[in-house]
């Protein structure tokens, strides 16, 4: 991982490897994988509250199944979190004391027919999932990749990144719509990191771009 400024100087870097190891969390394992470290998603924290400090950073690492809670502060893991939970690709930041993981579910260990977003609760130390039974009716399942995104009413989009397709439902769980990346003869294409962009100012900024540009050909 890597801090890097607005004009490219580098800030701070880490070595995942390390970082388990100085934090003691290091075991056999990690030798026997042949991707241990596998990083898949960073967030960074933007703001101090009772549960992480500005600059904390909480890292995906697949194939641990393992959600890390880093400070590069101070080089020090805050909190190791494992749980109902497998081979997750996606962290968000959601509330300030929740955060989402989109579960693959993705174990040899169980038939895991669906994927799911797990929230994990770090006042109650409690694991929930969201719109559970709504993601078994659409037969979700992405078996690596996804993501959700919880918007700010609740209401959820969540990428089936191998299946090209996406669904947002609304804050009670309804689908509002379902999009299928499939061209006209009928092929899905992959879909990936999708994004619905909630900031105003900065959609009406990218409006009056678009519709100012003179084309230079």
């Amino acid at each position: 991982i890597a801090k890097i400024d607005i004009d490219g100087n580098i800030l701070f870097i880490k070595s995942i490897s390390e970082m388990l190891s100085e934090n003691e969390i290091i075991n056999e394992t990690l030798f026997l994988d042949n991707d241990p470290t596998h990083l898949n998603d960073i967030k960074p924290a933007f703001e101090n509250t009772n549960y992480w400090k500005k600059g904390d950073l909480f890292i995906s690492i697949a194939h641990k199944s393992a959600i890390i809670h880093y400070r590069p502060s101070t080089n020090k893991i805050i909190n190791y979190i494992r749980g109902p939970f497998y081979m997750q690709h996606d962290v968000d930041i959601i509330s300030d004391k929740e955060i989402s993981i989109f579960n693959n579910n993705n174990s040899v260990l169980k038939n895991s027919k669906f994927s799911e977003v797990v929230i994990y609760n770090f006042e109650t130390k409690t694991f929930s999932k969201k719109f559970n039974q709504q993601l078994q009716n659409e037969n979700f399942k992405t078996k690596y990749q996804g993501l959700s995104e919880i918007l700010k009413d609740s209401s959820m989009l969540i990428e089936e990144t191998l299946h090209g397709r996406l669904i947002l439902f609304n804050k009670d769980g309804e689908k509002e719509w379902e999009f299928v990346n499939k061209d006209k003869n009928g092929d899905i294409g992959f879909v990936n990191w999708s994004r619905v962009i909630e900031d105003e100012i900065f959609i009406e900024q990218f409006k009056s771009l678009v519709e100012n540009k003179k084309c230079t050909n």
